[in-house]
């Protein structure tokens, strides 16, 4: 038997985790001298209502090696093999704490760098968890997920600069120009690491340019697993991309799954945040 282990950085939550039979691992996250599970004793939307109220930025910290050890004994106890997904190596120390970790376990476990986060790590997650249910070994699984992970394109625009301010990514007077003149800048992961794409003025730009990124990519793969996923307490900015963006999508398919982010992304975009994740064809 093959399991899926996967890291929550991956924006699923523990309910959804436990009906598909996921193992999740939840990253910490700290408000002041509070601390949580990401997805399991914090919810995504409980995340962005301590988030919207809170001056500081919470903290989110690494799964360390011992925690992975302890789930890898667990899951392969029966016998099986586990695949387990992580967050990129480039954003979190996880990855490398997870291949320590299976280092333990004689071939029994294998570690893949997403390369990504939220639902850019979430659709290879995907990918992986329907692998497994056409049965393929856990060695096969891992190499298809390694050989088309570079295919992935997460792209983002975000409704506000305060929370990059906050997390020291840009200036305080780069923020407030930027909010003066209403920039929505558009992110992407590139080779593992969150870059700035592009930036437009107002909502309606934002979302034109981020229709012109997922093109320029190649179009999306409609064969492979994609998704949406948007931030804060309400979807309203991403049905309006929905709409924008319709061309896109209409053809392919009568509706287009989304997603609340989660922390590990969450943290440094805040709440208006609408992103994209695709394989590219």
């Amino acid at each position: 038997m093959v399991k899926l282990l996967v890291d929550s950085a991956c924006d699923l939550e523990q309910e959804e985790a436990e009906v598909r039979g996921i193992f999740l691992m939840p990253l910490l996250i700290r408000f002041g001298e509070e601390e949580f599970e990401d997805g399991v004793t914090l919810s995504h939307r409980a995340f962005f209502e301590k988030l919207i109220e809170t001056s500081d930025l919470p903290q989110t910290s690494q799964i360390n090696d011992y925690r992975f050890e302890e789930a890898f004994s667990t899951l392969t106890a029966d016998g099986s093999e586990v695949v387990a997904v992580t967050i990129s190596s480039k954003l979190s120390g996880t990855h490398a704490n997870a291949v320590k970790a299976a280092k333990k376990f004689e071939g029994k476990v294998h570690v893949v760098d997403s390369l990504n986060a939220c639902i850019g790590e979430r659709i290879l997650v995907d990918y992986a968890d329907r692998l497994i249910r056409e049965g393929l070994p856990a060695a096969e699984v891992a190499a298809k997920l390694e050989e088309s992970k570079g295919k992935i394109r997460l792209l983002a625009v975000l409704d506000t600069l305060q929370y990059l301010r906050k997390g020291g990514r840009i200036s305080s007077v780069t923020a407030i120009a930027g909010e003066m003149l209403s920039i929505k800048p558009v992110i992407s992961v590139v080779k593992g690491e969150v870059k700035l794409v592009g930036k437009a003025m107002g909502s309606k730009k934002g979302n034109n340019l981020l229709n012109r990124l997922v093109s320029d990519c190649g179009g999306i793969d409609f064969s492979m697993p994609y998704t949406l996923g948007y931030s804060g307490l309400s979807d309203e900015f991403l049905l309006k991309y929905l709409h924008d963006s319709e061309h896109l999508y209409k053809d392919h398919t009568d509706s287009v799954p989304y997603y609340l982010i989660g922390s590990a992304i969450g943290t440094h975009v805040g709440p208006g945040a609408i992103a994209v994740a695709f394989f590219s064809n």
